[in-house]
């Protein structure tokens, strides 16, 4: 596969992470008021895993750094700034082309110079809705109820050799993914969705891994992502997170054309 086409469509699969839904689910056959009580309970053990909702609110801003890769095609360095609320400014370099996406919590631009679009154009209203969900670092399982979603618990399952609870939530939008906890230590392994991108709908899947801890929270360093478990085409590999750095307003402005723009953040390769 060609670079070209391969990172033409990174913009299409963009994973704040998506995923292929199984064939077979596990379920569970409970009472509405059982499975209720029984997702509260799983979701507060998720929350104390990732080391405490008062520590997750806590974070004001954040950067995550590293390398991504398109299987043996192409890598490249990274780095995405978030700020609350709902802002985020993403920035991925391949071979000396620069994509940025920046979102300011309203209105989204875009370049794309991997499918020959280099200056920064405002986003589609479907581009939109995926960078919206993708700044708000919280995730929607936190606040979930508020947020219009819904989470049901369907049951037990498997994930390589790890029991784990299969999560679904459906979104006020309607759409549906899969959260998949380790059923012993309750962190993410596994993620399956569908992304919605240039009228065309993907499956994927994200699976988590290196969780490592950061001023008391856990975080996944290593997340693959592709169509299914053996179609694995995106890897991230994370350098490093910083939680609360300072970041200006004006970093969720509109990006400047290439002309006239700042060399654009590089993560050092891990």
């Amino acid at each position: 596969m060609k670079t070209k086409s391969v990172l033409g469509s990174f913009h299409a699969r963009r994973m704040r992470l998506g995923g292929l839904v199984a064939a077979s689910l596990l379920l569970c056959a409970v009472a509405p008021s059982l499975s209720a009580q029984t997702v509260t309970q799983i979701l507060a053990k998720v929350f104390v895993a990732r080391g405490g909702l008062t520590k997750m609110r806590a974070i004001k801003s954040e950067r995550v750094s590293g390398t991504i890769s398109f299987g043996s095609e192409a890598s490249g360095p990274f780095v995405v700034e978030l700020k609350r609320p709902l802002k985020m400014h993403m920035t991925l370099t391949v071979q000396n082309q620069t994509m940025v996406r920046v979102y300011d919590g309203t209105q989204g631009w875009a370049n794309n110079p991997f499918a020959g679009k280099p200056n920064p154009d405002p986003m589609t209203d479907e581009d939109v809705k995926n960078i919206s969900e993708e700044a708000d670092f919280d995730g929607p399982l936190v606040d979930y109820a508020k947020k219009g979603n819904k989470l049901e618990l369907v049951g037990k399952d498997k994930v390589e050799d790890k029991d784990v609870w299969r999560v679904r939530l459906t979104t006020k939008n309607g759409d549906v993914r899969y959260y998949l906890f380790d059923a012993g230590t309750f962190l993410l392994l596994k993620w399956e969705g569908k992304r919605r991108a240039e009228g065309k709908e993907f499956p994927v899947e994200s699976y988590f891994r290196d969780y490592r801890d950061v001023e008391g929270l856990k975080f996944s360093f290593q997340i693959d992502s592709g169509s299914s478990a053996t179609d694995l085409t995106q890897k991230l590999v994370l350098d490093k997170i910083e939680l609360n750095p300072e970041i200006p307003d004006s970093e969720f402005t509109k990006p400047a054309t290439p002309d006239s723009a700042a060399p654009a953040p590089q993560a050092s390769t891990p």
